[in-house]
């Protein structure tokens, strides 16, 4: 990677008049096998490679992008870049300016344990006819109809630099598996799972994630469900909720509407609106056992990065903190409006999308409850431990998750399989109904959509299980 093109890009863009200008260097390389019911149905190596590049003139910015890594076409995407924000200057109502921030100069890479080329083509391709034949022949009343199986790398560069002094160079591998599996029953219908499990490293983690042990578990798991589950209790009952959906749940409904971004408005006609309010910091929104953090320095994890894409050093934000709204998520824009400094939140899809506020891995806090400890005193309950649907509301305000795997507590013990309890819930009412916290945090993959042209970029969300007070659950 040419960092000298980069250099090169915000000495131009300053001499052209730019108050602030940043080139960012950014080449994705991806290597995927697909598979359904155990044949390979396509394969692929793609490399996206270029320079994005974006300058502040007169108090508007603009974003050019080449892929062409060449001192004429970088100077071309220059210009571009200057003449979009030099036109739309005239049209500002207020100014944008960045916040002052402490930036990087650091180069750093997340080392492999097992590279992905030490590990032969033909061990990745056995990995889906293996997974398929153990499978598939897991169930014996019950039939898997479908499993499909995408097994992807990723290698990740950047070169960031800006007029401003940060210089950032970094190194990120990344391993993902995506499966859906469909079990079917002539009479008792079908249950259908997605899943995903990435991480930052090399194929040391699919081994670690042993599939084909929790695979057949999971399709026995799931026609049991399909052969003897009962409908959940009519009448409100203590719901133990997973650590799964407690993940999703933190994701949608702290994370997102937490992006300083999102509540100014940006994200109205995208990817929704936000139900807080620029003047709700210290707002309580759930009790002493709601805090959520969004933290991107988590070695291993799939959303890890150390520095963001305007050079600013990641740490972990308190986005809920005991119940109460504590911080946002920002970058140098929005960080300027609100008078904080940025906590390093700005991050891109790839060379030809521009930085944006996004997520890490978001998690609720764990607390010191065994697993056991959270049903002994159940007499009447529900443990809905994964999720086969959700959604949420444009404000992540209402949400609905539609439970896969849960078990009904009775005296303290998980007795029966239930068949689609639904939670349906607002935000703050989850918050502030918890009242007991598991012990144990767990993650969850999965790539976060955001923005127009919409990027997607690999995130975590997780926690512990969690007890709420006696809630009313529906049937799915």
């Amino acid at each position: 990677m040419d960092e000298e093109l980069a250099l090169f890009a915000i000495d131009y863009a300053t001499k052209l008049g730019a108050q602030y200008s940043e080139a960012r260097i950014h080449r994705v390389e991806e290597f995927e096998i697909i598979s359904r019911n155990g044949v390979v149905i396509g394969s692929g190596k793609g490399i996206s490679d270029g320079i994005g590049i974006r300058v502040l003139v007169d108090g508007a910015l603009g974003f050019s992008a080449t892929n062409i890594l060449t001192k004429e076409s970088v100077t071309k995407a220059v210009e571009v870049a200057y003449s979009r924000a030099k036109a739309l200057a005239k049209f500002m109502k207020k100014s944008i300016v960045f916040a002052d921030a402490r930036l990087g100069r650091a180069s750093y890479s997340v080392e492999e344990k097992k590279k992905f080329q030490d590990v032969s083509l033909e061990d990745k391709l056995k990995i889906h006819s293996e997974l398929w034949r153990s499978v598939s022949s897991a169930v014996s009343k019950a039939k898997v109809s479908v499993f499909t199986l995408t097994y992807t790398e990723f290698i990740e560069e950047k070169i960031v630099v800006n007029s401003d002094g940060a210089y950032i160079r970094s190194r990120i591998p990344r391993i993902l598996t995506t499966f859906n599996i469909v079990v079917s029953h002539p009479q008792k219908g079908t249950i259908q799972r997605f899943e995903e499990h990435g991480a930052s490293g090399g194929f040391e983690w699919f081994e670690k994630w042993r599939l084909e042990e929790k695979l057949v578990d999971d399709v026995k798991t799931y026609e049991r469900i399909l052969l003897t589950a009962i409908e959940p209790p009519k009448e409100d009952v203590p719901v133990v909720v997973g650590s799964e959906i407690v993940g999703i749940i933190t994701h949608e409904s702290c994370g997102h509407p937490s992006e300083a971004d999102r509540i100014l408005g940006r994200e109205a006609a995208q990817a929704g609106k936000s139900f807080i309010k620029p003047n709700m910091l210290g707002y309580r929104i759930g009790n002493e056992y709601a805090t959520v953090i969004d933290d991107p320095t988590i070695p291993g994890s799939f959303g890890f990065f150390l520095y963001d894409d305007e050079g600013v050093s990641a740490r972990p934000k308190y986005l809920y903190r005991e119940g109460v709204i504590t911080e946002f998520l920002h970058n140098r824009w929005t960080a300027y409006i609100f008078g904080v400094e940025s906590n390093g939140s700005s991050r891109s899809m790839d060379y030809a999308s521009e930085p944006i506020i996004r997520m890490s891995n978001t998690y609720l806090k764990p607390g010191d409850h065994k697993f056991e400890e959270l049903i002994e005193d159940v007499k009447l309950g529900v443990y809905i431990k994964s999720y086969m649907e959700w959604n949420i509301d444009d404000e992540r305000w209402s949400q609905r998750y539609v439970g896969l795997e849960a078990y009904l507590i009775e005296n303290g013990e998980l007795t029966k399989f239930v068949r689609n309890p639904v939670l349906e819930i607002t935000t703050k009412a989850f918050y502030s109904s918890i009242d007991a916290v598991g012990k144990d945090l767990r993650f969850y993959t999965g790539f976060c959509g955001k923005g127009e042209p919409s990027q997607g970029v690999p995130v975590w969300f997780g926690g512990p299980d969690v007890r709420l007070k006696k809630i009313r659950l529906g049937v799915g």
